[in-house]
């Protein structure tokens, strides 16, 4: 089984037609989509939950669905993976490293790898946007504040990670720290988990190139599929006019490894916890007006 959080947080997933959850079907897999607390369009009470719960109680929404498909026979519980892009990317992160256990294997596109580091990117001019923030993620203001975004960002815990990662983000993407992402791979690699590690140049929060999107795609599949063991089609054409380049995990995938770069062989110096370099940031039509997703 394949559960896929939405990004946002503050969003959410509705009935009908979603062509990830039926390509992931199509390779063999169960999927499941969770509205928890945060989400919106189930009142203010429900959103209202998930303040200052990221890596938290929404977190824990994640887990006890992940439950419910067990105990249902939908999901063999040594047969899951956790994937997602945005605030659905932190989650997938969040459920390797604070639950090493419960997930086979993850795959991560345009996460916020520190939460102290999403915050600071707030522009200063915007104090509603900045005062949301804090209200729904937490008050850096504050000591308890900043120790509640310190533990509950995954670059904290990346080397309790023992399960394979693929993990990508756009490069373009202002809001993202290539400095923290090549920090996380490398503490990672440390842990000789099993890591793809992907940078897109020319791509910002999203995939936006048909044909990066493509390849990606591509990579996911046959990351899934040596993971839980679906379907996987060969990659083909699926790299052809895409950019990106690879620096782990090249020779896991066929055609991969002619976009291999060297990696870092030294771990990059990491950002400082109180003066964050970059942070997250994308926003979905159907978020709230103070999303960093």
């Amino acid at each position: 089984m394949v559960i896929a959080p939405h990004g946002g947080p503050w969003a959410r997933d509705s009935y009908g037609f979603n062509p990830l959850h039926q390509w992931l079907a199509n390779r063999g897999y169960a999927v499941l989509s969770v509205n928890y607390r945060g989400s919106t369009g189930f009142g203010r009470a429900f959103l209202n939950a998930g303040n200052r719960e990221w890596g938290g109680r929404m977190q824990e929404d994640l887990q006890d669905a992940v439950q419910w498909a067990i105990s249902n026979g939908v999901a063999a519980p040594e047969r899951i993976a956790i994937i997602g892009a945005g605030y659905g990317g932190y989650a997938a992160l969040s459920g390797l490293a604070f639950t090493p256990d419960q997930f086979r294997c993850a795959a991560s596109y345009g996460a916020p790898l520190h939460l102290m580091t999403m915050l600071d990117s707030a522009p200063s001019s915007a104090a509603a946007l900045r005062d949301g923030l804090y209200l729904r993620v937490g008050d850096p203001r504050t000591s308890e504040g900043r120790q509640l975004l310190r533990v509950r960002s995954p670059i904290a815990q990346a080397s309790q990670i023992e399960r394979p990662l693929l993990l990508a983000f756009g490069a373009r993407d202002p809001n993202v720290s290539r400095a923290e992402h090549d920090q996380f791979a490398f503490n990672v690699r440390a842990r000789r988990a099993g890591l793809i590690y992907m940078i897109y140049p020319n791509e910002g929060a999203q995939l936006a190139r048909p044909q990066n999107r493509l390849s990606y795609l591509a990579v996911l599949e046959h990351f899934l599929g040596d993971c839980l063991g679906g379907r996987a089609e060969a990659a083909g054409a699926a790299f052809e006019g895409a950019q990106f380049n690879v620096y782990d995990g090249a020779a896991s995938v066929p055609g991969l490894s002619a976009f291999a770069r060297r990696a870092s062989v030294a771990a990059p110096a990491p950002a400082p916890s109180a003066t964050p370099v970059q942070a997250f940031g994308e926003s979905p039509a159907d978020s709230a007006p103070a999303s960093p997703d």
